[in-house]
C-alpha cells in the first residue's frame, strides 16, 4: 500500500435497482465538472467478471473493446471517461476480478504470502486497494466506478475493499455516490422511491452508507420525494440529486453542476484551496449549442458486423457525431449489416446516403459485403472511410477489381487464397519467402498489434491535408496487415499508400487520388478512440465535411462560412 501522504481522495460510484442506469456517464460527467474547476482528475472501472480483460469477449455480449495508449483492451466505459475528461487512461484504469485473482495467484505461486492461507479478505481486497492506489496516485481526485449492481455476489470483493478504504482513510478521503432508479408508474401517476430505499438498505447491509444519491428518473424529482428519500436513506437532502433522462449526454455535466454535485465533492474532500470557485463549462455549453442548432445534416451508412448491438461500435458512432459537432452538422447514422449488402446488393442497400464508413471486425462473416461496399463507394464516388477491417476490405476491392488479382483476399478468411493481399506478418515476412500458416491453437488474446503507435504521413495526400502533420499517433487493435508483397501492384492500380509505420514496414493508411475520387480514405488504426466532443478528430471532421459536399452536389464548401465550434 502507498503512504498516507500520497493517497488521492476517491469518489466511488455504485449502482442499484437495475443495470444500465448510466453509472459510466454519470461518473464521467462529475469528473468533467471537477476538471472544469481546475482539478486534476482521473477515472477507473472495476468490473466483476472473471475475464482478465474484454479482449476475447463477444461484441454481442459485451459491446466495444476500448483500447488505451498502452494497448490495454478495456471496458467501453473507459471510452466515456476519455471523451469527458482530458486525462489519457491506461491499463491501470481498467480492473477486472479476473485480473485481481490472476495477480493474487501469481503472488501465491512465487511465495509472496509466506505459505499463509490465501483468502478474499485480506489478500484479494488488499490487491484491489493496491490497484486503486496505482491508478489514482498523483491526482487531485480519482473517480472509481464499480461495475454491476449492488446485491450481485460478483461485486462483493470490490464493495468490501472500498468499505475498508473509507474506514482506513476517513470520509474526507473517500466518498460514496450511489446511482439508483426512481421508476414512474403511469397508471398511478407517481414516482416510486421504494426501489431506491431498498437499494440503499442493501448497500448499508454491507457497511456502506452513501454520501450522495443520484436518482435516475424520467422527470425531475419533486421536493417531497427528495425529502422522503433523504429521510429513509440517511442521506442529506441537498445530496439527493435528480438525474433525469437527457436527449444529449453532453448536457449532463451542466445539469449536475446546477444541483451543486461538484461542490459536495469539493466540500467533503476540503479542496477549496485547489478548486476554482465555479466550474467553467463553456466548452460543454458550446458542444450542446452546436448539436442543438445545426446548419446542415447528413446521413452516414455504417456497414458493420455487429450493428444489432450498436455498443460494439460505440466510439465510432460518437466520433461521427463529434465530426458533425465541429461544423454544426447533424449526423444521422444508418446502421447496416454487411451481410445485407451481400444479399440485397450495394446499390440498393446503400442508396441515398451521403457517406459510408466501414468499421473494424474479425472473421469472414460479412467481409464480402464490406468489399462490395468499398466497390460501390469507389465507383459511385461516395465518400468512403474504412477503419481497420474497412481498410483491408478496400485493399481487397482494389486488388480484385482494379489490379485484376482474381480471388484476392485476406488469409483470415481464405488461407488458400492465391493473392493474400492481407495476412499475418509471419505469412509474408519470412527469410525464405515461403508463406507460413497460422497454427490452429494460436492464442487469440496475445497475437494483436495493440495501443498507440506513430506513423509517418506522406506529403501531398488527403491524409496529410487532414492531419496537417508529418507524424501522428493512433491506437491499434488488429492482427492482420497489408501484405507488402502487393504494395507495388496496388500502387500501380492507383491505390495511394498515404501513411506507413515509422520503420517503413507496415502500411497504415491508403487512399485514392482526389482526381479519381473526392474522398476515399482508409486506415489500419482506430482513430475513433482519440475523438472527443470538444475536439473531434481530423479524419472524422474531414469525412463529415466530404459528406456535406456530396449532399451539396459536389460543391466545395466555403470554410469561412462554417459556424464551427472553436478549437
Amino acid at each position: 500500500m502507498t503512504s498516507p501522504a500520497s493517497h488521492t481522495p476517491l469518489v466511488f460510484v455504485t449502482g442499484g435497482v437495475v443495470s444500465s442506469l448510466g453509472k459510466g456517464i454519470a461518473a464521467a460527467s462529475l469528473a468533467a465538472i471537477l476538471e472544469a474547476r481546475g482539478l486534476k482528475v482521473t477515472m477507473m472501472k472495476l468490473d466483476p467478471y472473471l475475464n482478465v480483460d474484454p479482449g476475447t469477449m463477444s461484441p454481442f455480449q459485451h459491446g466495444e473493446v476500448y483500447v488505451t495508449d498502452d494497448g490495454a483492451e478495456t471496458d467501453l466505459d473507459l471510452g466515456h471517461y476519455e471523451r469527458f475528461v482530458n486525462t489519457r487512461l491506461s491499463g491501470l484504469n481498467s480492473i477486472t476480478t479476473g485480473k485481481i485473482y490472476e495477480a493474487v495467484i501469481r503472488k501465491e505461486r512465487r511465495g509472496d504470502y509466506l505459505g499463509g492461507t490465501v483468502q478474499v479478505i485480506p489478500h484479494v481486497t488488499d490487491e484491489i486497494k493496491r490497484c486503486i492506489d496505482a491508478a489514482t496516485a498523483g491526482y487531485d481526485v480519482g473517480l472509481v466506478e464499480i461495475g454491476g449492481t449492488v446485491g450481485d455476489i460478483e461485486s462483493l470483493p470490490f464493495l468490501e475493499a472500498i468499505r475498508q478504504l473509507r474506514i482506513e482513510r476517513g470520509q474526507d478521503m473517500a466518498m460514496f455516490v450511489h446511482l439508483t432508479l426512481i421508476p414512474y408508474i403511469a397508471a398511478a401517476g407517481e414516482l416510486k422511491t421504494k426501489p431506491t430505499q431498498h437499494s440503499v438498505k442493501e448497500l448499508r447491509s454491507i457497511g456502506i452508507q452513501p454520501d450522495v444519491l443520484l436518482c435516475r428518473s424520467e422527470q425531475p424529482l419533486p421536493d417531497g420525494e427528495r425529502r422522503k428519500i433523504a429521510l429513509f436513506t440517511n442521506v442529506p437532502e441537498k445530496a439527493v440529486i435528480s438525474v433525469i433522462d437527457q436527449d444529449n449526454i453532453h448536457k449532463i455535466p451542466r445539469w449536475l453542476n446546477g444541483q451543486q454535485l461538484d461542490q459536495l465533492v469539493v466540500d467533503q474532500f476540503r479542496l477549496q484551496g485547489k478548486a476554482a470557485p465555479v466550474a467553467d463549462l463553456s466548452e460543454w455549453d458550446a458542444v450542446v449549442d452546436a448539436a442543438e442548432h445545426p446548419i446542415d445534416e447528413v446521413t452516414i451508412a455504417v456497414v458493420g458486423k455487429y450493428v444489432d448491438h450498436k455498443d460494439a461500435y460505440k466510439s465510432v458512432g460518437e466520433a461521427l457525431k463529434h465530426g458533425g459537432i465541429r461544423q454544426r452538422t447533424r449526423v444521422n447514422l444508418k446502421w447496416l449489416e454487411a451481410e445485407d449488402v451481400e444479399r440485397g446488393g450495394a446499390d440498393t442497400v446503400l442508396a441515398g446516403v451521403d457517406g459510408i464508413l466501414v468499421p473494424g471486425g474479425f472473421g469472414d462473416r460479412g467481409f464480402e459485403g464490406k468489399v462490395l461496399t468499398s466497390k460501390h463507394a469507389r465507383e459511385q464516388r461516395v465518400p468512403y472511410f474504412g477503419i481497420c477491417y474497412g481498410m483491408q476490405a478496400a485493399a481487397v476491392d482494389v486488388a480484385r477489381n482494379i489490379a485484376g488479382l482474381e480471388g484476392a483476399n485476406s488469409t483470415e478468411n481464405d488461407r488458400a487464397t492465391t493473392h493474400p493481399v492481407i495476412g499475418l506478418i509471419t505469412e509474408w515476412r519470412t527469410q525464405s519467402g515461403d508463406v507460413e500458416r497460422r497454427s490452429e491453437g494460436s492464442d487469440l488474446g496475445g497475437t494483436m498489434r495493440l495501443g498507440l503507435q506513430e506513423q509517418r504521413i506522406k506529403p501531398g495526400t488527403l491524409a496529410h491535408k487532414l492531419y496537417g502533420q508529418d507524424v501522428v499517433g493512433e491506437r491499434h487493435r488488429h492482427r492482420y496487415e497489408f501484405n507488402n508483397r502487393y504494395r507495388t501492384q496496388l500502387e500501380a492500380a492507383g491505390l495511394v499508400i498515404s501513411a506507413k509505420s515509422m520503420d517503413d514496414l507496415l502500411v497504415e493508411m491508403v487512399e485514392l487520388p482526389q482526381d479519381a475520387h473526392p474522398w476515399f480514405l482508409a486506415c489500419q488504426a482506430h482513430p475513433e478512440f482519440l475523438s472527443t466532443p470538444r475536439h473531434g478528430h481530423p479524419l472524422f471532421v474531414g469525412f463529415i465535411r466530404a459528406a456535406r459536399e456530396r449532399k451539396a452536389g459536389g460543391r466545395l464548401l466555403n470554410e469561412s462560412s462554417l459556424s464551427e465550434v472553436a478549437a
